[in-house]
């Protein structure tokens, strides 16, 4: 394809100097054109009509909500400059994410250029194929105008006429294939709303009284590739379960319409909630087939994955904590609840598959299994507490390095067992589930007519809302559970509802505490070491090289028969290499305690164990 001429940043004054359709009096107002699809670069221009008479102040936010990380956007805007009317206007740069524009008569604007690439649901991407921004990356806010009515033009690109916008971000003016001018009431309204642009395959449905939209990028590469039916029949039954769950009543949803943003990519895995949106990534193989029969392991994780955001349109979106209420967008916002709104999402995500008639009770035991599993296997759930790993997501969770397993665990995994947990507990000892917490959550905090919306979840509200609930004491169980490393007791609770537990041995490296990865000509290079395991005794650390096992050259086979034969008392010679100096230890052998989990319905139920799985997850299969 011809690559695009882009005119260069600074031949002339902006068009954007002009009143633009649409613009309102004095709030931002902002053009976006696919600038150079081969550069990756959005052109942004932004216009105000009454910028500050001492000097126009500009920032970017360093973080975008649902992913807490702060990501500093700001690297990738290149090149700003200013005009007032026809005349260039001195900008600085005065912080890490913040411009001032010198003092102007009449309206400024903007001219900006942003590099675009992550391929990933939190910033921005274009090339020829695709655009998508999530406007927290692209679009600068105005301080003092943060709270004023927000424009955006989208400008078709040049190079693919065929193309067609997908977001919820509001139309003023647009045409048929979705370009033109949007609004938003606040700058913080004008982030949730992430844009789509390309050739979309688009599949509509509708649930709780709500239209809801599947646009899916790279259509020209997916149409006839997808079970557009199904896809839709799946998603359908999924939504209403979740709408029930919040509204049983009412079965409306709290928007008037709900968009699923996929963009199927090679083995990407990952989604954004927005209030009445979701940016999801997929492997373009977990999209069903038109000639498949049965729903595959693929299929069952993006339906998930869909759940998972979905329901966040109600648990974070709506439903906040304290902490979040409002949004601090250029720093660290710390909570000890991720735990709830992360954890008891993923607790919902497959429930509500399950509930939904999307998994059998056996697939949903095994996703349980998984996450059993893998918090067993994190050697810092005994060092930190899942309110701390909560508190500490910023600068923990999401910046993973050799040794995030041994000093943290996931709020995700634990948070969702923690889930569990309670709501076996509340079935097992009255009436209530953790479905009536969730509803009262909602009625109390993230309902439009919530008396405590403004206000946000508290962060030790949670146990007086369990006991209001269930009626029973938590404050032992927060103690323990949640502000302590030891974990809810899982075994017995499901034993009381008719689940058996099994422990199986683990493999050989994870038995050892070990984790590689084979590099050229079969060499083992050492990933992570697992605190109290082998691998730690016998002195390896991350990066290392393995190089003999007892003599003999190391492969993954090697260590998995030495280990299978392995008996107490053994002694292993190993000889490995760090920074190009050769190393030997000998230590006897020993395996963690197993952490692989099975669940299985149990044969033989009683009657008391069949009711309560039965209420729990209905009736089989």
């Amino acid at each position: 394809m011809t690559r695009p001429t882009a005119p260069a940043p600074d031949a002339a004054p902006p068009c954007s100097a002009r009143t633009h359709r649409g613009s309102t009096a004095d709030g931002p107002h902002y053009r976006v054109r696919c600038a150079d699809a081969q550069a990756h670069h959005f052109a942004v221009e932004l216009r105000l009509a009454n910028p500050a008479p001492a000097g126009q102040e500009f920032w970017l936010p360093v973080w975008i909500p649902g992913s807490y990380l702060v990501r500093e956007f700001s690297r990738h805007v290149l090149r700003v400059q200013a005009w007032c009317d026809d005349k260039a206007v001195a900008i600085d740069k005065t912080g890490k994410n913040r411009w001032r524009a010198a003092p102007c008569r009449g309206a400024l604007t903007l001219r900006y250029t942003v590099y675009a690439f992550d391929l990933s649901v939190r910033t921005a991407y274009l090339d020829d194929s695709r655009g998508f921004f999530n406007p927290s990356s692209l679009l600068l806010a105005a301080s003092g105008h943060e709270h004023a009515p927000h424009t955006v033009q989208l400008l078709p690109p040049a190079f693919a006429p065929h193309w067609s916008v997908a977001t919820t971000l509001p139309a003023l003016d647009v045409d048929a294939a979705g370009f033109g001018t949007r609004q938003a009431a606040n700058y913080d309204a004008l982030i949730d709303h992430p844009v789509e642009m390309g050739d979309l395959l688009r599949l509509t449905f509708r649930a709780g009284g709500a239209a809801h939209t599947v646009a899916i990028a790279c259509g020209q590469t997916l149409r006839g590739a997808v079970d557009g039916a199904r896809l839709v029949r799946d998603l359908r039954r999924v939504c209403n379960a979740h709408i029930a769950l919040f509204e049983p009543q009412r079965r409306r949803a709290p928007f008037a319409q709900y968009l699923f943003l996929v963009a199927p990519t090679a083995d990407g895995y990952g989604g954004l909630e927005h209030a009445d949106s979701t940016a999801l990534m997929c492997s373009r193989r977990s999209l069903p087939h038109p000639r498949s029969k049965e729903a595959d392991s693929d299929y069952r994780e993006f339906l998930g994955l869909c759940s998972h955001e979905y329901f966040h349109a109600w648990n974070v979106k709506r439903i906040r904590p304290q902490a979040f209420t409002p949004y601090d967008l250029q720093r660290e916002n710390p909570t000890t609840l991720l735990w709830l709104f992360e954890g008891f999402t993923a607790y919902y995500d497959d429930l509500m598959l399950r509930r939904a008639g999307l998994l059998s009770v056996q697939h949903y035991l095994d996703g349980v299994a998984r996450t059993l599993s893998a918090v067993l296997r994190t050697a810092g759930r005994e060092v930190q507490s899942v309110a701390d790993a909560s508190f500490d997501a910023w600068i923990k969770f999401y910046r993973p390095d050799e040794n995030t397993a041994n000093a943290t665990v996931s709020y995700y995994q634990l948070g969702a067992l923690l889930a569990l947990s309670i709501d076996l507990r509340l079935r097992q000892h009255g009436a209530a589930s953790l479905d009536d917490v969730m509803r009262l959550l909602w009625t109390r905090y993230g309902r439009d007519d919530a008396p405590l919306r403004a206000q946000g979840v508290g962060e030790d509200a949670l146990p007086a809302l369990l006991r209001e609930v269930g009626g029973l004491d938590w404050r032992g169980y927060f103690r323990r559970h949640v502000h302590g490393c030891e974990l809810p007791p899982l075994q017995a609770q499901l034993r009381a509802f008719g689940i058996t537990w099994q422990t199986e041995a683990d493999p050989a490296l994870d038995a050892l505490g070990l984790a590689v990865q084979e590099q050229p000509g079969g060499w083992l290079s050492v990933q992570r070491v697992r605190h109290g395991g082998w691998a730690e005794r016998a002195g390896l650390a991350a990066s290392d090289v393995i190089v003999a096992l007892n003599g003999e050259r190391a492969h993954k086979a090697v260590i998995e028969r030495a280990h299978g034969r392995a008996r107490r008392g053994d002694v292993w010679q190993l000889t490995s290499l760090r920074q190009d100096r050769l190393r030997q230890t000998d230590t006897p052998w020993f395996a963690l305690p197993p952490a692989r989990v099975q669940l299985r319905p149990a044969d033989r139920p009683t009657a008391a164990q069949r009711k309560r799985r039965r209420d729990w997850l209905g009736g089989e299969p």
